[in-house]
């Protein structure tokens, strides 16, 4: 049974794929919600897309630890955030992991190399003095070995699109997220619609997460969407990082 809860409804600005190679893009939307005072859960690949592991980037690992100090939260974003693996024959395995995303890491890992992944990742972070609680697998997807990996890790919650997962036990707490996919102008067209829609079905969530990415922040018609929908929602709503909300859950 899902958890339920009577705190005041909330929302989380979370940034994805936060990397090296990815953090310039985020600059002008980090400062403009740090002038808001609204915190930021960051979703950081420790080895984005195979370029170098994080703790070989001291100018990046120093902005991170600058935004744990002012109150944001650093999230385990997979890996390596690809997936290189060879594909089955399966209908549906060909549909989520080439049509749907290419990025789908923790979708057919197996249990002991996804294990290892965390392991690694997390390993990393605390060397970098990042506390760590949670985890989002790339494109949100979690294959059967990613589960039972996660009961066995350290960490205390999960995500998908559509909840949070407190970890071991896999208890599901409602949290819709927002999500653009801005690559092209009729997805961007589909995505305002989408995200309208959306957002009137979630007013009565406790939980709501925008889901931003690098590739939003290059169109300045959807950084400014993003940044009027979270000026829009503190008005209703307490923003806070994932972690904090569920410190507040009975």
């Amino acid at each position: 049974m899902p958890e339920t809860n009577s705190t005041p409804p909330a929302f989380c600005v979370a940034l994805h794929d936060v990397a090296p190679s990815t953090w310039d893009a985020y600059a002008g939307f980090v400062a403009a919600v740090k002038r808001l005072n609204i915190p930021l859960t960051l979703l950081v690949t420790p080895d984005y897309h195979r370029q170098g592991a994080v703790e070989r980037h001291p100018a990046f690992v120093r902005a991170i630890g600058q935004r744990l100090e002012s109150g944001d939260e650093v999230v385990l974003h997979g890996y390596y955030h690809d997936d290189p693996e060879p594909l089955g024959f399966a209908p549906q395995e060909w549909f989520m992991r080439r049509i749907y995303t290419f990025e789908g890491e923790f979708y057919r890992l197996a249990e002991a190399e996804a294990l290892q992944r965390l392991q690694q990742g997390l390993e990393m972070f605390a060397r970098l003095g990042w506390r760590t609680q949670g985890f989002t697998p790339p494109a949100w997807l979690l294959g059967a070995g990613a589960r039972r990996a996660l009961q066995q890790s350290s960490l205390s919650y999960a995500s998908t699109i559509h909840t949070l997962i407190r970890l071991p036990t896999f208890a599901e707490l409602p949290a819709p997220s927002l999500v653009w996919s801005s690559r092209s102008a009729w997805r961007r067209g589909l995505s305002r619609i989408w995200s309208k829609r959306m957002l009137a079905r979630s007013r009565s969530a406790p939980f709501l997460r925008l889901g931003l990415h690098p590739v939003d922040m290059q169109y300045p018609a959807v950084q400014a969407y993003w940044l009027d929908t979270v000026r829009e929602l503190a008005e209703t709503r307490q923003p806070l990082t994932k972690a904090a909300w569920l410190e507040r859950q009975a």
